[in-house]
């Protein structure tokens, strides 16, 4: 069913009383639009920018935008998780995004952030990372060291299995290569640690300075790490790379705030504190670029780069030298407005933290991507083990995610998939008052507007 699409509309939203009052407005709706199928179009040619408008990407020949709700990425080093059925519930739900960490983070069941069926959190012995096992046990997370100088068949025989059905179902991957440590309970079983491996890491180094320069004998084992991952990957078009989760974490520098009228020192503290990476974080950082790039020489094309510039908002100052995509958590749609004039694709890539109630996932994705945004991608704990399919609603942590939640996303990808996203852009003027709402618009120059 195609509703309104070209019909020009005076009143939307009345069952709410409420009336647009637009300039002019051609509204295309569809909600039942046929979804564009990925998975049915296999192909080699990567994913990338739109060079027609590089704030969406290209794909199979068609511009496209990134929705998701998807597990705590865990997704591949989780011995236990069925992916293939994680999968199929995106594909069935009409979405095409999902993020995954490459395994130099994990976390612990039942403690990191409260999260008590974690993807990312294997259970004792059935965790799955890169490296293979020493013969030496002492492990924190349980189990034999890592021997970081040395290979695990069975994680790449899983990653290769992940992305391949990922691309079959029309599926695009971000690989999360590092993620900021947090705390001491996740330094404690990071492989990086010098008590959980065999290979001597630098002892002197803690969980502020593993992801820096000034790491010891790690910085070579970390290169050595990224470019297998960017090796293996190589044959997939699906893949996206993303240097680190939330450097700003473990290395932040403040600057701005949300509220500048609330009083210090909450003022400058989160959640009110908008932070970057500071620059030692971005000298290890740039160096991770460079090796993706170094790996990825003489290719004619090379995988899109992500950088997780900040939360919520922030006008950039500089990116990395050859990254493509900004990533923002918990964004609002000003991370967009701000950082339009980039020419780069502009993404929401983490949400949650908002309690378990659809409806504010549901706003944040509607009214991102409405003001111009590439990517939406809720974090959903709905998806565990032996619950892969996304059915799992009991409380677990501190986010949401359902089967009612994905459905509504879908709605958005199959909307936005109708309309010419290479021709589409933002319209703050179509669109000039909204009784009691606040409006994001986009429009091309034949007429078709979404609001």
């Amino acid at each position: 069913m195609m509703l309104g699409k070209c019909t020009v509309l005076s009143r939307l939203c009345a069952s709410h009383g409420r009336v647009l009052r637009m300039k002019f407005a051609v509204l295309a709706i569809a909600l039942g639009a046929l979804p564009y199928s990925l998975g049915a179009q296999q192909s080699t040619e990567l994913i990338r920018l739109d060079p027609k408008n590089p704030h969406y990407f290209l794909f199979h020949g068609k511009a496209i935008a990134l929705v998701t709700s998807g597990e705590h990425y865990g997704s591949v080093i989780n011995a236990d998780f069925n992916f293939r059925k994680y999968l199929a519930a995106l594909q069935s739900d009409g979405l095409n995004y999902t993020r995954l960490f490459g395994g130099s983070y994990v976390e612990v069941p039942h403690t990191s952030f409260g999260i008590q069926r974690n993807t990312l959190a294997p259970a004792s012995g059935r965790l799955v990372l890169p490296w293979a096992r020493s013969t030496e046990p002492g492990y924190a997370g349980g189990g034999n060291k890592f021997d970081l100088e040395k290979w695990n068949p069975e994680y790449f025989e899983r990653l290769h299995d992940f992305l391949g059905e990922a691309d079959h179902d029309g599926v695009i991957v971000e690989i999360t290569l590092f993620s900021s440590q947090y705390g001491d309970v996740q330094w404690a079983v990071s492989p990086f640690n010098a008590a959980n491996n065999i290979n001597h890491t630098t002892a002197a180094i803690d969980l502020k300075t593993v992801n820096t320069l000034e790491n010891g004998n790690v910085l070579a084992l970390q290169e050595r790490y990224v470019r297998k991952l960017v090796h293996e990957a190589d044959a997939f078009p699906n893949v996206i790379f993303e240097i680190q989760n939330e450097p700003w974490s473990d290395h932040p520098a403040l600057t701005d705030i949300v509220n500048p009228y609330l009083p210090k020192p909450v003022r400058n503290q989160y959640p009110n504190s908008i932070e970057v990476a500071d620059e030692e974080s971005i000298a290890w950082q740039t160096r991770v670029c460079q090796w993706i790039a170094g790996e990825e020489a003489g290719r004619p094309h090379r995988h899109l780069i992500a950088q997780n510039y900040s939360n919520f908002r922030a006008s950039v100052r500089k990116l990395i030298d050859g990254v493509s995509i900004v990533n923002f958590h918990y964004a609002y749609p000003e991370a967009v407005t701000l950082n339009y004039g980039l020419g780069n694709a502009i993404a929401y890539d983490e949400t949650g933290f908002l309690g378990r109630n659809d409806d504010a996932y549901r706003r944040q994705a509607r009214n991102f991507m409405l003001a111009g945004g590439s990517t939406f991608d809720s974090l959903d704990y709905s998806f565990t083990v032996d619950y892969e399919d996304g059915t799992d609603v009991a409380p677990n942590g501190p986010g949401g995610g359902s089967p009612g939640l994905r459905k509504q996303l879908g709605i958005l990808q199959r909307f936005l998939a109708a309309l010419p996203l290479e021709e589409m852009t933002p319209d703050s003027q179509v669109v000039t008052h909204v009784d009691g709402l606040s409006a994001h618009a986009l429009s091309n120059s034949r007429g078709i507007y979404a609001a």
